[in-house]
C-alpha cells in the first residue's frame, strides 16, 4: 500500500471520518493515515484494540512509537492509560494487547537504527506545556497545549506533523478536530490558529529529513 508517501507535499487526513479497517489479527482495527509497505510497513495509524485482543509475541525491527489515546494498552512491560507515550526502539519485542480495549496513534519504521533508547512517559501527568517527551540528532516528540483562539507560527527543524488529541485547530483554510492529522514537509512552517476552546496536539519535528523504507523481510506488524 502507498498512502500519503510522497515526502515532499502537505498532507492531511481526518480519522474521525473514516471507516474502521480490520487488521490480521481478530480485535484489532486500522485507520491509516501514511503507509509505504503491506504488513511490513513504514505507517503511521490509529490502531483500536477490542476487549480482550492481543497480538503474540513479535520484534519490532524498525521501532515502535505510540501514544495511547484511551483506554489501556498492555503488554509485559506495563499496563499504560491515555497519554502513555512509548517508544520501542529496534530490536524490542513485546506482546501488546488490551484488557479493556483502547486505542493509540502508532508510527512504525521511522526511527534511526541505532536507537535503543526505550521511552515510557505519563504525558497526561505533567503540567508542563510543551511536555517533552523526546529528543535527538533527528527529532524533536512534543505534547503542546494551545490556548483559545491562540495564533500559531512555528518554523520546524526540517520538517512537522501534528495529531489533534483534543479540540480543534485551522491550518491552511482547513479545520483539524479531534483525531486530525497534519503533516507538513521539510522547509514549511506551520501557521495556525487554536479553536475557540483551544486544542491539544501530538507534535513531531525533523524527522522527514532521514526517511527510510522497511526491508522486504522483517517481523513488524500493525
Amino acid at each position: 500500500m502507498i498512502l500519503n508517501a510522497d515526502f515532499d507535499r502537505r498532507a492531511a487526513m481526518h480519522a474521525a471520518r473514516m471507516d474502521w479497517v480490520p487488521s490480521p489479527i481478530a480485535g484489532v482495527d486500522r485507520k491509516m493515515l501514511d503507509r509505504i509497505g503491506g504488513e511490513v510497513a513504514r505507517a503511521t495509524s490509529i490502531v483500536r484494540y477490542a476487549p480482550g485482543s492481543r497480538f503474540s509475541a513479535h520484534i519490532h525491527d524498525g521501532g515502535e512509537e505510540f501514544i495511547v489515546l484511551n483506554g489501556v494498552f498492555q503488554d509485559e512491560h506495563g499496563d499504560y492509560p491515555a497519554g502513555s507515550y512509548i517508544r520501542n526502539p529496534p530490536e524490542s519485542s513485546h506482546t501488546p494487547g488490551s484488557a479493556a480495549g483502547c486505542t493509540i496513534l502508532v508510527k512504525l519504521w521511522q526511527f534511526d537504527p541505532a536507537d535503543r533508547t526505550p521511552v515510557r512517559i505519563d504525558a497526561y501527568g505533567s503540567k508542563a506545556n510543551p511536555v517533552a517527551l523526546f529528543r535527538d540528532d533527528r527529532e524533536t516528540v512534543r505534547i503542546e497545549r494551545w490556548a483559545p483562539d491562540a495564533l500559531i507560527a512555528i518554523a520546524p527543524a526540517g520538517s512537522i506533523e501534528a495529531f489533534c488529541l483534543q479540540g480543534r485547530f485551522d491550518e491552511g483554510g482547513e479545520a483539524f478536530h479531534e483525531w486530525s492529522w497534519l503533516r507538513l514537509p521539510v522547509g514549511a512552517a506551520l501557521t495556525a490558529k487554536a479553536g475557540p476552546d483551544g486544542c491539544l496536539l501530538w507534535i513531531k519535528e525533523g524527522h522527514l529529513r532521514h526517511v527510510a523504507t522497511p526491508p522486504s523481510v522483517a517481523a513488524d506488524s500493525i
